[in-house]
């Protein structure tokens, strides 16, 4: 007993069991590294994603405001300048009479003091009920021009007043006309019209801060462009800008996904004029507006997640580790019992022969003996020759017996682990013999091929027995009645021998082959324990040597077993 607990201690465990690298335990620390992370970011990433959306919601109002500022001032600006302008001229056709106004002079001079004190101001024309233009001051020869038939005549007509749109006309360059109607004796009246400079506009457009993804503009009831535009080119462009609801209040709205991608635009009509201010702003990406705000979020982020996995590996590791160390004691007891358990039961079994068998056959060889002995020194006993013959059969018979059991006790006596000078010719033999009846029943014919020169290694005996006996059992389970197992053994140069087994069976399937040496794998369903080869491999390699495997599918499999020819240390 005290043997058996020291082999226990000596049970060493496979390579594959050693490496931390198998696919189980990648997959567990693999498992354990994704789900702590989880767990761990989770927080940080919700907070993250949380901040972005505070940044994004905010920098939205932002973009409003912004937007709703601009707006707010460049039309201020507009209705002073554009209102400024209406209010002299309805001041001055109300304060001067017609006769006064029709005065060239006067009219010039009107002009410039216009000029002088507002700014802005082209040229002053008196036109009358007909349409002709009676009296003008400016830099152009437009006296005598008839305007009956333009739209904005009849509409001061009507209306009484009128701003036009941004036109090019006889002066090649952008303007618009202010026109008010004066009411004469009886029912005629007369207008006096204004060409006002489009510079006066631009200065209170272009003369706002703004940033590089904000333009301001201005358009006609029919989207035409009356200024330059950053975002949509030059003035009385072809570019037609989508018009916005005719309210008149002031309106800021987001567009997203158009034309102009995600934008923020603000509009208000101008009253009293076919103008429409236009405030936009193109917007980046939330994303992008963020990593560039919010850096120092990123770096925290970045350096706790960094800190987190540190500490998260780690832990993973130290859990595998723990964890292989747990499969190691477990799977040293698995082998312990398994490899008690098969002694035992040879034990069993060869206490139980040696008690049913030895016993007769000890009666059988003494009778046999003594019959012999009686018909040697008898002189006259009948047909001595023959009698003597069959008795020598009988004691044969028994010796051979005698040496199957004495086998037998000596495969299952491990109760010591001790080296011997072995002979592996003689030992495979004896081995198979352990399976001759299965192979004689099966047809299974085993072939032998030994080199000449095959040296004698000192190892331990029964270890081997079980290593052979283990293979070959294997083998047999294998192969089809009538197959085939060819045995071979040769010397190599570095002072080791190479025992190869080799069947024809099924085979081994190549995604098994990487898998036969692990401990409670196995091909044979509830029929095997997976022990058997794991064994195996921690024997030989406990001997010195190494075992190799090789097999195709449907063609067989062969086994080499490497060994030291001299002793080797257990």
């Amino acid at each position: 007993m005290k043997h058996e607990k020291h082999e226990t201690v000596q049970v060493e465990l496979p390579p594959e069991l050693a490496d931390a690298r198998l696919p189980r335990y990648r997959r567990l620390r693999r498992n354990v590294v994704v789900i702590t992370a989880i767990v761990a970011l989770a927080p940080l990433i919700i907070l993250t994603v949380i901040n972005f959306l505070q940044d994004r919601e905010a920098n939205r109002v932002e973009n409003r405001f912004a937007v709703s500022r601009i707006l707010s001032t460049a039309k201020q600006n507009l209705d002073f300048v554009i209102d400024e302008r209406r209010s002299v001229l309805a001041l001055l056709i109300r304060e001067q009479s017609y006769e006064e106004l029709a005065d060239d002079s006067v009219l010039r001079l009107t002009l410039q003091n216009l000029k002088s004190s507002f700014g802005g101001f082209i040229d002053l024309g008196i036109i009358d009920s007909d349409g002709r233009q009676r009296h003008y001051a400016g830099p152009y020869d437009l006296k005598g021009r008839t305007y009956s038939d333009q739209t904005w005549f009849h509409e001061v007509v009507l209306r009484g007043s009128h701003v036009s749109d941004v036109f090019m006309g006889h002066r090649n360059f952008p303007h618009f006309v202010v026109a008010f109607k004066h009411e004469r004796s009886g029912e005629d009246f007369f207008i006096i019209r204004a060409t006002i400079d489009m510079d006066l506009v631009n200065q209170q457009v272009y003369s706002l801060e703004l940033d590089r993804n904000m333009d301001v503009f201005i358009i006609n009831h029919e989207g035409i462009l009356q200024t330059e535009s950053i975002f949509y080119g030059a003035a009385l462009s072809d570019e037609t800008i989508p018009v916005p609801s005719g309210s008149r209040m002031r309106e800021v709205i987001e567009v997203i996904g158009g034309d102009d991608g995600n934008a923020i635009r603000g509009y208000a009509y101008i009253d009293g004029t076919p103008f429409i201010l236009m405030v936009m702003k193109r917007l980046d990406s939330p994303l992008l507006h963020w990593l560039g705000n919010r850096s120092d979020i990123l770096w925290f982020l970045a350096v706790s997640i960094a800190l987190l996995f540190t500490v998260i590996i780690y832990g993973a590791n130290l859990l595998v580790r723990q964890l292989r160390e747990a499969d190691r004691r477990r799977v040293r007891a698995f082998h312990s019992i398994e490899y008690t358990n098969k002694m035992a039961t040879i034990g069993r079994m060869a206490a139980g022969v040696a008690h049913e068998i030895n016993n007769p056959m000890a009666i059988i060889n003494e009778k046999a003996g003594l019959m012999k002995d009686m018909i040697q020194y008898s002189d006259d006993f009948p047909q001595s020759e023959k009698l003597l013959g069959l008795v020598d059969s009988i004691l044969g018979s028994v010796e051979r017996c005698s040496r199957v059991t004495h086998r037998l006790l000596g495969f299952a006596k491990r109760m010591e682990v001790r080296q011997e000078n072995i002979d592996l010719q003689d030992l495979l033999q004896e081995v198979v013999g352990f399976q001759q009846t299965e192979t004689v029943h099966r047809n299974i014919t085993v072939n032998y091929d030994f080199h000449d020169n095959l040296p004698h290694i000192e190892s331990d005996r029964g270890q081997l027995q079980q290593v052979f006996l283990n293979i070959v059992t294997n083998a047999i389970a294998a192969m089809d009645n009538g197959g085939r197992i060819d045995i071979s053994g040769a010397p190599r140069t570095d002072g080791t021998v190479v025992v190869a087994i080799t069947d024809n069976g099924k085979g081994i399937a190549e995604e098994d082959l990487k898998h036969i040496f692990e401990p409670f794998f196995s091909t044979k369903g509830e029929f095997g324990t997976g022990l058997g080869l794991s064994i195996t491999r921690d024997i030989v390699e406990k001997l010195g040597g190494k075992i190799d495997v090789h097999s195709t599918p449907g063609k067989g499999t062969r086994f080499l077993i490497t060994l030291p020819t001299k002793k080797h240390s257990l």
